[in-house]
């Protein structure tokens, strides 16, 4: 009977049930159907639960109710391990309190200045969300008072334990008042949680959603045994073949997370990636960009991805397994969110891999399938499929076709039939895929074993062009310069560490030229020269001179040889 109940039956303020209602949701999830009512009735509360099951709700629904919002201090304090899950705490508060006038809430964290936190703080608000060392900073200062905090919330408990900030978390328990209601969310529960929970809490309820509950149903479960050097190869092909319009790629470093961003930009997927050297406002710019579907992928380390909360993505890519299995669940959990489908695709290389993915499946008790990589003639039914859809999508658009038709007029004129005219058009919208893939003519050996699955003759001398030997710094010799492409001259090289990828990815990622229409490239010691499309020249000098690549300012301006 507990998927019956409704947010109407835990006993929550009608303010709340109208923002749930806004807000679309009208059953609780089983964490806040068992956590809501404990919480509102000020117990201790211990909350195992995985990101993606509702757990902000479940926490902030009773601090809503339970803070008097005539008293403009805090009374609840809810601490989070970074910048971007404090922020969407801190928004998820905010929906949930529209209708209940006067709370306030705000979030504080390193990496934005803490004068406007502290001019926020005096206005006034009674529940304060934030990064253990910036609640600390303003303890210090004064400007942070938790006398009158009621409830703490420590929420990715877990994670922040990992991150070091345990001698913060005790700090700040210990300032608390002793009468106070104690609340730990966490994806595990170790021994480092439990120690905590035995010192601060008092009788406290556990609510624990079953690990069969964590991997989501509605998630496709997949892996490729894959070469190392083929990967960007293979992701490649899996995001053109299905199309993702919003996806994330995982990996373990932050050197793998830029690499991976550069091919994808250099191969015209347009890529963000998210891992702690970013500032504060680069992950912001980042976030908002994948958020509002500028960019279509993203890719982070893992400690960098806690806090995205976007439901339209659509697939989770381990481009590394990761390297604890509860890791995994937090993964995959970005996507099939808010009912919809969502696919996990694992890369798996070398027999260390094969044996953690057995390990990963004994522990979430899935057994995930294996594929084989799309084929070429994959590729080319896609692209033939979706050329269908959009010729339909155009034709069924109610607009002034007058201009269009006088074209058409103009072709029949010419003497051409509407087959050779309909053809002539194909050609010109799939020419220059075709031109592509007639590069990639055999299906890639990726995994570890001999011929391809159509038995074609593994290692033919027609390797695929990212297998290829590249010429003068990694990029393929175009052969004679095209009379469309305009030569660049750049103030970098060898000497500032600059690789093609680099270039590429720079040019690409803000001009919004594609990675595919950048020419040749070559570096030498001190400077550099790249060819762009001709149409593109002034604008790419232009943007490019308030830019940096690698971090270093460089001057673009058109070759003079």
């Amino acid at each position: 009977m507990e998927n019956e109940t409704l947010f109407s039956d835990l006993g929550i303020s009608s303010e709340i049930l109208q923002a749930v209602e806004d807000m679309g949701y009208t059953q609780p999830s089983p964490i806040q159907a068992q956590s809501i009512p404990l919480l509102l009735e000020g117990r201790d509360v211990i909350g195992q639960a995985q990101t993606g099951t509702g757990k902000t709700a479940s926490f902030a629904i009773p601090i809503i109710d339970l803070v008097d919002p005539n008293y403009s201090q805090p009374q609840a304090l809810i601490l989070c391990p970074t910048r971007e899950l404090a922020v969407q705490v801190d928004g998820e508060i905010g929906k949930l309190a529209k209708h209940k006038k006067g709370i306030y809430s705000t979030a504080i964290y390193g990496g934005e200045s803490i004068d406007r936190q502290i001019r926020t703080l005096k206005k006034g608000v009674q529940i304060v969300v934030g990064t253990p060392g910036r609640i600390m900073d303003h303890m210090s200062r004064g400007t942070l008072k938790l006398n009158n905090v009621r409830t703490i919330v420590l929420d990715e408990a877990d994670e922040m334990l990992d991150m070091g900030f345990r001698e913060d978390i005790e700090k700040i328990l210990k300032t608390m008042p002793e009468e106070r209601q104690t609340v730990f969310f966490s994806a595990t529960m170790a021994k480092p949680i439990l120690d905590l929970t035995r010192k601060y809490q008092t009788n406290p309820e556990i609510v624990k959603v079953l690990r069969k509950e964590l991997t989501v149903e509605n998630i496709s479960q997949v892996y490729y045994e894959v070469k190392p050097s083929l990967k960007m190869e293979l992701i490649t092909r899996l995001i053109n073949v299905h199309q993702f319009n919003l996806g994330v790629v995982f990996c373990n470093t932050k050197r793998t997370t830029d690499e991976v961003t550069e091919g994808l930009i250099a191969r015209g997927i347009m890529a963000e990636a998210l891992h702690g050297d970013l500032s504060q406002a680069q992950r912001d710019k980042v976030m908002n960009k994948f958020r509002k579907g500028h960019c279509s992928v993203l890719v982070a380390t893992d400690v960098a991805a806690r806090g995205i909360d976007v439901d339209d993505v659509e697939v989770v890519f381990n481009y590394d397994l990761p390297l604890d299995e509860e890791y995994y669940v937090h993964r995959i959990g970005r996507t099939g969110r808010a009912g919809k489908s969502g696919m996990a695709i694992s890369f798996i290389t070398g027999r260390k891999d094969i044996f953690k993915l057995k390990d990963l499946e004994r522990f979430i008790k899935v057994s995930l399938t294996k594929m084989d990589p799309p084929s070429v003639s994959e590729l080319l039914d896609q692209k033939k499929d979706q050329l269908v859809k959009d010729v339909s999508t155009q034709l069924s658009r109610d607009e002034d076709n007058q201009i269009f038709e006088a074209a058409l007029g103009q072709l029949l004129a010419e003497g051409l039939s509407m087959d050779q005219i309909a053809l002539g058009l194909v050609k010109l919208q799939m020419g220059n895929s075709l031109k592509e893939l007639s590069e990639i003519n055999f299906t890639l050996d990726f995994s570890r074993g001999g011929a391809d699955r159509k038995g074609k003759e593994k290692g033919r001398r027609g390797k695929d062009r990212f297998e290829r030997g590249e010429r003068k710094g990694g990029r393929r010799d175009r052969g004679k310069k095209d009379a469309n492409m305009a030569r660049l001259f750049l103030n970098l090289g060898k000497k500032d560490r600059i690789r093609p990828n680099d270039i590429v990815g720079a040019i690409a990622g803000e001009t919004g030229v594609p990675g595919r229409q950048i020419g040749g490239i070559d570096i030498y010691d001190n400077f550099s020269f790249v060819d762009v499309p001709s149409k593109d020249a002034s604008h790419v000098i232009s943007v490019m001179k308030t830019n940096t690549i690698k971090g270093k300012p460089v001057n673009v301006e058109l070759s003079k040889g």
